[in-house]
């Protein structure tokens, strides 16, 4: 739901000043996106345009970097949302990982950086700086291998991992330690799991969200993290605790990983614990109270957009309402998380559907404080617990102010119910 409201306009995660309203088109035929310095100069593989700036005599303390640039492309959801299905490639994604690096804070990212640039400069073309290692094939999995680490611990837990004295094979293993009773989790499912890691290659204990306190969230298949976790999640339950044994194809290819210590030729060891498989069109269930008082009304249509039915005679609030219709037993969901939900949208006025997520069966993520997502959603969502469902009325001016946005006419006071399905550390599509 990208913001034009008195927090201002938005796409993604950082504002977009050239939006001539949210969801609409820009102003000319493209879009930029300018990071600091300081930002790139943190990320792997991304040192290449310090050498650039270096070569040309630009100031790399003083000069914004221009970080991606494209042809911005028609929102999927009528109200101007940021959505970003698997099978859509955005300028999101490429933000999405600048993000997630934020979120983080340690400066450690399972995202994945250096792809393959499949643009070949002109013949005639001179190179200012060395060319990016290039990613080889992801070796297939295989179930097994003669030596393995051994792991102990609880799952749900921070595991131990006790590195045998012969060397890695270089073979990309995924077995299975516990198998867990859960929904398997499919291409496209979203995915909350627990991760520890060690270096095969040089015995050093490496990252673990148990540090962060919080699980990764993302998109089993999607591409955006390392094979490592992102292919080896696919078919196992929820429940489940896996061991991944990932050389350098399945991890970070050929650059490494410096932020973690992981160099061009380590074997990776990680143990995955999968707590959460949910499908692009599941919902939340449990025992559904009454709306509070004088807000609209609320009929759950299963997996179709609700029915929701402003009180007559009850006026607009100009503050935020929230109401919760089904008590989640997760955790609270703290700013800078992502989550993902499911969501129909009516106009306070006459009740009219203007957007849903369930009418097109792909939930829609989002991180929260990001600036992604108009601010009432920022407020209602923000402290909810997840497999919450809530009901909110957001007054114009936290939502889109006086402009219009496809089918929300100005000024327009909005009743959304939103299923808080899950939420953890990831980057924001």
């Amino acid at each position: 739901m990208t913001d034009k409201s008195a927090g201002g306009a938005n796409d993604g995660a950082v504002a977009d000043p050239a939006a001539a309203r949210p969801g609409g088109p820009l102003p000319g035929d493209g879009e930029s996106i300018v990071v600091p310095p300081a930002i790139l100069k943190q990320q792997a593989g991304w040192g290449q345009a310090e050498a650039r700036r270096a070569e040309s005599g630009a100031s790399k303390d003083e000069t914004p970097q221009v970080f991606a640039s494209n042809v911005r492309k028609k929102d999927l959801s009528e109200a101007g949302y940021d959505e970003n299905p698997g099978s859509v490639g955005r300028l999101g994604v490429i933000l999405g990982t600048v993000l997630a690096v934020l979120l983080v804070g340690s400066g450690v990212t399972l995202y994945v950086v250096n792809k393959p640039d499949s643009k070949k400069p002109a013949a005639d073309a001179a190179p200012t700086s060395p060319p990016a290692p290039t990613q080889n094939p992801v070796p297939p999995i295989k179930t097994d291998a003669k030596v393995l680490p051994t792991v102990t611990g609880e799952l749900g837990k921070k595991a131990t991992i006790e590195l045998p004295k012969e060397a890695a094979d270089g073979n990309f293993v995924v077995k299975t330690l516990i198998e867990g009773t859960g929904p398997k989790v499919g291409k496209g499912n979203w995915v909350t799991a627990d991760f520890t890691s060690k270096d095969w290659t040089t015995g050093k204990d490496l990252a673990s969200s148990f540090d962060q306190n919080k699980p990764q969230l993302f998109q089993a298949g999607g591409g955006k993290l390392i094979p490592a976790l992102d292919d080896a999640v696919t078919g196992h339950a929820a429940g489940s605790r896996v061991l991944v044994i990932a050389p350098p194809a399945a991890a970070f290819g050929p650059q490494g990983n410096p932020q973690m210590g992981v160099g061009a030729a380590d074997n990776l060891v990680f143990v995955i614990d999968i707590k959460q498989a949910t499908a692009p069109d599941a919902t939340v269930s449990g025992d559904v109270a009454e709306p509070t008082e004088g807000m609209p009304k609320v009929k759950d249509n299963g997996k179709k957009p609700a029915t929701i039915t402003p009180v007559p005679g009850v006026a607009a609030p100009t503050e935020l309402k929230t109401s919760v219709l089904i008590a989640g037993k997760g955790r609270k969901i703290e700013s800078g998380e992502k989550v993902v939900v499911q969501y129909t949208g009516v106009l306070y006025a006459d009740g009219k559907q203007f957007d849903s997520s369930l009418e097109r069966g792909q939930a829609f993520s989002f991180a929260t404080g990001g600036g992604g997502v108009i601010e009432g959603w920022d407020k209602a969502v923000t402290g909810q617990t997840i497999g919450s469902r809530i009901e909110v009325v957001i007054p114009p001016a936290l939502g889109y102010g006086d402009k219009a946005s496809e089918k929300i006419p100005a000024n327009s006071t909005l009743v959304f119910v939103i299923d808080i399905l899950d939420a953890g550390v990831g980057a924001a599509d």
